[in-house]
C-alpha cells in the first residue's frame, strides 16, 4: 500500500473489465477513519463496480482493496467482509414489510440466527438497550411497532441504514440514500449520515448535487473507472474537466 498509514479503506490500481469495457481502470481511492466521503459520477462512471469489489460481489482483474492496514478484502468471502466490519445499504430498501420496526432492527441484530429462532429467542437487556440506542439514532422510536410495509419511503431508508447499525460496521456504503424523498426526508437523512460520521467511516453514492454539498467535506468525481477530481463542493464544481463530464450534461 503506497497510501500513508492509518486509512480505513484502500483502493490501489482497481481493474475491473467487463467483456472488453474496463469498468474500473486503475482506480486509486482512500478513505480514513470517521470521514464522510460522497462520490458522484455519471451512469457508468464504475461507482457501483467500486461497491461490489469492496463488498466482494466483484472480483477485480488487478489490483488492491484492504480494509485497514491488515484485512485484504479480496481474500474474504461477501459474508467475511461483513463480519469484518463493512456494512452496504442499497439503492432500493430492502426491509422486511411483514415484521415491525423492533422485529426488523431485532433480526438484524442477531446476525447467522435463524429466522424464527430469533423471533422466538428473548433479548437481553444489552441488545434491547442497543435496539433502542439504534432507534433514537434513525428517528424511528415512535414506530417501533409499525409494521415495514406502512412505513413512508424515507422511513424504510433510515430502516435499512439502522439495521445496518445493528451490527456495528467500522465502514458504511450507502448507495443514493435521498432518491425518491421528500424534502423533509432529505434533511433528516443528512442530519443522520452526518451524526454518524466520526464513529463510523462513510462511503456515500449520490447524484443529488445539492444534498451532497449539504454533509460532504470530501467528494471524488469518478468517470469511466477513474478518479478525475477530488476535493471540497467548490472545487469539484468549477473543475472543467468535472463540468465536461457530468455537470454540463
Amino acid at each position: 500500500m503506497n497510501a500513508a498509514r492509518r486509512k480505513r479503506l484502500y483502493l490501489e490500481d482497481l481493474t475491473v473489465s467487463f467483456d472488453g469495457f474496463k469498468a474500473l481502470n486503475n482506480l486509486n481511492l482512500y478513505v480514513d477513519p470517521g470521514e464522510l466521503l460522497c462520490i458522484i459520477g455519471p451512469n457508468g462512471a464504475g461507482k457501483t463496480t467500486m461497491m461490489d469489489v469492496i463488498t466482494g460481489k466483484t472480483r477485480p482483474d488487478s489490483g488492491t482493496a484492504y480494509f485497514g492496514d491488515a484485512i485484504n478484502l479480496l481474500q474474504l468471502s461477501e459474508a467475511e467482509i461483513v463480519a469484518a466490519g463493512i456494512g452496504r445499504k442499497f439503492q432500493k430498501p430492502t426491509v422486511f414489510e411483514q415484521l415491525t420496526v423492533f422485529e426488523n432492527l431485532e433480526l438484524a441484530l442477531a446476525g447467522s440466527r435463524s429466522f424464527l429462532k430469533t423471533l422466538r429467542a428473548r433479548i437481553s437487556p444489552a441488545e434491547r438497550k442497543r435496539i433502542d440506542e439504534v432507534l433514537d439514532i434513525i428517528g424511528l422510536s415512535e414506530h417501533l411497532g409499525s409494521l415495514g410495509r406502512i412505513l413512508a419511503h424515507g422511513q424504510k431508508q433510515w430502516l435499512e441504514i439502522g439495521m445496518l447499525l445493528m451490527q456495528n460496521p467500522e465502514l458504511l456504503l450507502v448507495d443514493e440514500p435521498v432518491a425518491g424523498m421528500t424534502p423533509h426526508e432529505i434533511e433528516h437523512t443528512a442530519e443522520l449520515l452526518l451524526s454518524l460520521a466520526g464513529e463510523h467511516s462513510i462511503v456515500v453514492v449520490e447524484h443529488d448535487m445539492h444534498f451532497v454539498r449539504s454533509i460532504a467535506k470530501r467528494v471524488t468525481v469518478l468517470h469511466e473507472g477513474q478518479v478525475i477530481a477530488e476535493g471540497d463542493m467548490d472545487k469539484v464544481q468549477q473543475n472543467p474537466r468535472v463540468i465536461e463530464v457530468y455537470l454540463g450534461v
